[in-house]
């Protein structure tokens, strides 16, 4: 509350100041518009909250001459007051009113309609205002009334009859109006949070405007909580984003678990970048139990995943040597059985090729179906039938006594020649083919070529690399392959441990 000098220092400068209430209040830092106005009102009547006040005399902005030439000029100029201003200079359109209402109150224009309208038309027409389904200004031409005009009816006859109900007793209509307006309010509250929520998906999680809160997973919803909880309560947005509270504690927790995993992950790239980046996750996992490093295999995908750890894959047309019906071809006698009971029993062959831009380069292998071993391999930059014949030779020496497996193939040139059938004949081994341009005849053979690709080829620069110095790339490969690669098929061990487990090697 403000005391009666204050109030009065106010008033003073109300008037000091031409009636300038932003000056007053600019000063003095109290009161608000509305009350000066109140105080101006009560010390005009020389009296606030029964103290009485002595009206000090102001003195006038104007002359009476200058008054009595404004009023004539209004007066006989047509009665228009903005035509009066602009030719006078002064003063404002209130103080001229108030200057013809004080001399010649008769002569004050009053503006009426034409038009009278009954209570029922009032009635009618704020009735279609009320329940429109269109704009206002269609209803007010409907009715032949301004805008204005059905919001000023609508005003006076709902404070008529909330008087009348009022008068009666009738708490009724009160009550009912508290009620919707509550109802109201309570879903300008849930719109309103749905927005925020919203425009938080799409600044916070990045997702897109029309995304469904329903479809985010819980980590998402987590994250849109915590930031909306300052505004709106916990409850009413787990209601919101259909997430239970349990499951909100528990996102938290792992939020505030922050670092665990770092260390880890650390290990789990040094592991993908040591073995040519071609290892997922189930062989980093068994790759980390091999160096005693116990964690489940959904960590180690998870955290591939937030690492970016992806062995990516592309196909490249295939090398073919097929060069017609050079000789007769002999039968598919592996019929697409890929699987042996013990080493050296059923052989593949076949020659892939790798461009790179300083050339081509050709690999030719024999594949051991028993466990995947690289039996033998040959790399040159032309595919000649040396490269096979050389291949074969080399395998043929590893065999023991009494061994004679079957080597499949292709029908490619290379194993049609008379060298190569020769090679075959001395060394006692039965061909068997795969039908004309049907690969998975010999999909087992196919695979490793893709895995190698996939693995240690693809997606990585051969710039700047020489034929030669990539058939050293590859050939170290190839070593790699054989002794350190880990085979999930194999218990998670290389081809050369998993011999030397069943005392092979």
């Amino acid at each position: 509350m403000y005391s009666r000098e204050e109030r009065m220092k106010a008033i003073h400068l109300y008037l000091k100041y031409d009636y300038c209430i932003a000056g007053v209040i600019r000063e003095l830092g109290y009161p608000n518009y509305r009350t000066l106005k109140k105080w101006y009102a009560q010390y005009q009547k020389e009296s606030i909250s029964g103290i009485e006040i002595y009206p000090c005399k102001m003195k006038a902005r104007f002359t009476d001459e200058e008054i009595s030439t404004a009023v004539t000029y209004y007066l006989e100029r047509g009665k228009n007051y903005s035509r009066t201003i602009r030719a006078l200079g002064y003063p404002s359109r209130p103080t001229l009113r108030k200057w013809v209402t004080g001399t010649r109150p008769e002569e004050i224009k009053i503006h009426k309609s034409g038009v009278e309208y009954s209570q029922d038309d009032k009635l009618e027409a704020v009735s279609d205002f009320c329940f429109r389904k269109s704009s206002a200004l269609v209803v007010a031409d409907k009715h032949k009334v301004n805008r204005g005009t059905l919001y000023k009816w609508k005003n006076e006859l709902a404070t008529e009859e909330l008087n009348v109900l009022t008068r009666k007793g009738n708490d009724t209509v009160k009550e009912k109006l508290e009620e919707e307006v509550e109802i109201l309010q309570k879903q300008v509250f849930k719109l309103q949070m749905e927005k925020d929520l919203l425009e938080g998906a799409a600044e916070l999680i990045k997702k897109d405007p029309g995304i469904s809160l329903k479809n985010l997973t819980n980590k998402e919803k987590t994250l849109l909580t915590d930031a909306l909880r300052v505004k709106y309560p916990l409850k009413t947005l787990l209601i919101s984003l259909e997430l239970k509270r349990s499951t909100y504690y528990y996102q938290m927790t792992l939020k505030d678990v922050g670092c665990k995993y770092d260390e880890l992950k650390e290990k789990i790239t040094e592991g993908f970048d040591a073995n040519y980046k071609c290892y997922g996750y189930r062989r980093i996992h068994a790759l980390l139990n091999a160096e005693g490093i116990r964690v489940s295999e959904k960590v180690v995908r998870r955290l591939m995943k937030e690492a970016n750890l992806v062995a990516i894959s592309k196909k490249k047309r295939k090398y073919t040597s097929y060069k017609g019906e050079i000789s007769v071809a002999p039968k598919n006698t592996i019929q697409r059985d890929f699987s042996a009971n013990k080493p050296n029993s059923k052989w593949l062959t076949d020659i892939t090729e790798f461009k790179l831009p300083a050339g081509k380069v050709y690999l030719s292998p024999i594949i051991d179906c028993f466990d995947g071993m690289i039996v033998e391999w040959c790399i040159s930059n032309h595919p000649t039938s040396e490269l096979t014949n050389t291949m074969l030779t080399g395998a043929i020496n590893t065999l023991e006594e009494g061994e004679n497996p079957t080597v499949h193939s292709d029908r490619g040139s290379h194993y049609r020649w008379p060298e190569w059938i020769r090679l075959m004949e001395e060394a006692k081994l039965t061909r068997s083919m795969s039908k004309k341009g049907c690969s998975p005849d010999n999909a087992a053979c196919e695979g490793f070529f893709g895995r190698i690709k996939n693995e240690m080829f693809y997606n990585r620069s051969w710039t700047n690399i020489s034929i030669d110095a990539f058939i050293g790339i590859l050939d170290r490969y190839l070593n790699w392959y054989n002794h350190d690669r880990i085979k999930m098929s194999l218990g998670g061990k290389s081809i050369v441990a998993y011999r030397k487990s069943l005392g092979i090697v």
